[in-house]
This record gives C-alpha cells, structure tokens and sequence, in this order.
C-alpha cells in the first residue's frame, strides 16, 4: 500500500499512513502540509514546532504504540514515538501530557538509529 505522506528525518524518508483516530486534528495537519523544522528528541521521541492550533480530542491519550504520529496540544508540536521516553514507566512510548494521534510510521528502524540526544531535521510532505 502506498504511503498518505513522507516523514524525512535526516534525509531517511520514512512512509507514514493516516488514522482516523483524531479526525480534527489530522484535516488540521493535512491542510498544513508540508511542514518541517528541527527537531528535539526526547528519549525515543522527536518533536517539532508546526503550525497547527488544535484542542486535545475527546480520545487523547499519553500512551502511544510505537511508530506513532501525534500531535501535542500543549505545545502546537508533532511527536514521533518509537520507543520509551522519560515519562514511560516500561518500554512503551508514553508522552508528556495527552497527545492526538494521526498517524503511523511505517518503518520505525531509521529513528532508533539516530544517536542519543540527537535533534533531527523532520520534513513532513504529502505524497
């Protein structure tokens, strides 16, 4: 199945499907597009500034599969999650505060490469 859009971090493409799981915010992000900038890691976690203003939906949650794509409210940012952060209390991905999930990753193995601590430049594009 073809991607709905492209993640690159440090110039890796990475595939990424739609959810319908935050309908609000995904038209919101969708309509954005392309977005980028550089990005922060926190533990196995990227997050980046865009330009979105979007509520927490109804269904918001903290914990998160790896490979997901959501949105932080309380920050207008988009968090990539492949493995624990700081806030994860086991080896799930586990956000700061609720987030609004999108979308999923296709292939999460070019994220656990990046060294500790590493920022990365994340373009977003649709396909």
């Amino acid at each position: 199945m073809e991607p709905d859009f492209v993640v690159t971090v440090d110039g890796t493409d990475i595939g990424a499907t739609w959810l319908d799981e935050s309908p609000e915010t995904r038209r919101a992000i969708g309509d954005a597009l392309p977005i980028g900038g550089s990005a922060t890691r926190w533990g196995d976690e990227l997050y980046f500034g865009i330009p979105v203003d979007a509520p927490a939906e109804t269904n918001a949650r903290t914990e998160v599969e790896p490979g997901t794509v959501a949105y932080w409210p309380q920050g207008s940012m988009l968090c990539l999650f492949w493995g624990p952060t700081p806030a994860s209390t086991g080896s799930e991905p586990r956000a700061a505060s609720p987030v609004n999930v999108v979308a999923r990753l296709e292939d999460i193995a070019p994220l656990s490469g990046l060294p500790d601590g590493a920022g990365a430049t994340v373009r977003v594009v649709d396909r």
